[in-house]
């Protein structure tokens, strides 16, 4: 590999906070509200047009369940129930009746929403701007450098929190990282006119999808708030690429939305007759569900949270199931805590049952949650960092479980205080009151039982 060197240069610092979170997905806009509610000075980082991530920019419309496996404990609330909450006052939210059902959300009115928090909170926010990197001294961050519109700046702060996803902050930190064996792909969302019946979209699939060049991929559909007649769509998973690649996430985007026109185009061919398929929106980032992981002081694992192992530094409680998809086979594995185990390959193609808890020779009542400890989010190297996202330290099971957007919003809720905690104590993050912050979020109105 050639290298060349940039000629030095000084960089004009254009912001000063208590608090800089890098990256705006819920995740981040999470952290930096939880911090600035409690008396931070925060600054928000974002390379999109708009806050919100894959929820937003990758049209993924559905937070799911804040309850308990039976419903009779609400075990989330915080950020997720209050956004939720406030999108009900929009009439951009639908449920059905039952409180263990999923919620379903219109994608650009939580653009707006996420907007609100920014303007209610003071955070300053620079949409349009790449993290470009950092500079720290020995085992503290000193500021983050950018890009954006103005060309490049820093932003100092006292405490750093990585919301990038892929981790941009702690692969600059070298703090050390891994894969798991199989790295779950990803998909392009999209919003189509029209709508589908899933025996009839099966054989379409198998018996014309190579004319246009489309597997019998595992695939998901939901009803779209936009209109009866609009349904998002996620049939189809890229491939043996790694997005946190440059060259990878360049294809992944193309081919993505390759998949989107070959779907709708046979459709046109071999729907239903009287269906007027067409594409109504693309996804402005790919769905990504898996990159790299960054060791912490906790790994999750799929037993413990299965089991339902309870933490007293607790700062996540979820019932979403493990949900792992493959990345050799065209099909997609649930693990549910009740022991229930589900594989579906392709498109109704074939289907596997099986319960976990019985293989095992587990008995006993099975956890109605599972919790997650505050030190999955805490290294131990650099005093003034924390991270949070699809990032974190977990196996291919937890990590299933775990990544989905209500788990992912309550990370960053706790990033968020811990960093405001480690500011307030003049301690390094590894040496916070851990419960203290536990008790903070409870406080703040998060569903911690």
């Amino acid at each position: 590999m050639e290298f060349i060197v940039e000629p030095e240069r000084k960089v004009k610092i254009c912001d000063e906070a208590d608090v800089c979170v890098v990256g705006g997905s819920c995740t981040g806009v999470f952290a930096a509200v939880r911090a600035a509610r409690l008396g931070a000075k925060v600054a928000l980082i974002e390379k999109q047009n708009c806050l919100g991530g894959t929820a937003t920019n990758g049209l993924i419309n559905i937070w799911h369940s804040l309850y308990d496996t039976d419903g009779k404990n609400q075990i989330i609330a915080g950020l997720t129930l209050e956004t939720l909450e406030r999108l009900k006052k929009a009439g951009a939210v639908w449920r059905g009746e039952s409180v263990t059902g999923a919620y379903h959300f219109n994608s650009q009115e939580l653009k707006i929403e996420l907007d609100n928090y920014i303007r209610e909170n003071k955070i300053r926010l620079y949409l349009h701007t790449y993290y470009a990197g950092l500079l720290h001294d020995g085992n503290k961050i000193k500021a983050v450098i950018i890009e954006n519109k103005d060309g490049r700046s820093a932003v100092k702060a006292g405490f750093f929190v990585d919301a990038t996803g892929d981790g941009d902050l702690c692969r600059d930190l070298n703090i050390e990282s891994y894969q798991n064996k199989t790295v779950q792909p990803p998909s392009s969302c999209f919003l189509m006119k029209g709508d589908i019946d899933s025996d009839l979209l099966s054989q379409i699939i198998r018996k014309h999808g190579h004319e246009e060049g489309l597997e019998d991929d595992w695939g998901w559909s939901d009803r779209s708030v936009c209109g009866d007649d609009i349904t998002l769509r996620a049939d189809n998973h890229v491939f043996n690429v790694i997005c946190n690649k440059a060259r990878d996430l360049t294809f992944a985007e193309m081919e993505g939305r390759r998949q989107m026109r070959a779907f709708i185009n046979l459709l046109k061919k071999y729907g239903h007759p009287d269906m007027d398929y067409s594409l109504v929106a693309a996804c402005s980032h790919i769905g990504i569900r898996e990159t790299a992981h960054y060791k912490t002081l906790f790994k999750a694992t799929e037993k413990d949270l299965l089991m339902g192992k309870r933490y007293p530094t607790a700062v996540l409680n979820g019932t979403y199931r493990v949900d792992i998809h493959h990345s050799d086979n065209m099909g997609i594995t649930f693990k549910y805590l009740d022991g229930t185990v589900s594989t579906f390959y392709g498109k109704n193609t074939k289907t596997e049952f099986g319960n976990w808890r019985t293989r095992e020779g587990i008995t006993g009542e099975p956890a109605k949650y599972y919790q997650l400890p505050l030190e999955v989010l805490i290294q131990d190297r650099y005093e003034n960092f924390i991270m949070a996202g699809r990032m974190l330290n977990a196996d291919e099971g937890a990590f299933g479980a775990l990544r989905v957007m209500v788990n992912l919003n309550q990370l960053g809720e706790a990033a968020g205080v811990a960093a405001f905690e480690t500011l307030n104590s003049g301690k390094p993050v590894w040496e916070i009151d851990r419960i203290k912050v536990r008790r903070t979020l409870k406080d703040g109105g998060s569903a911690l039982i």
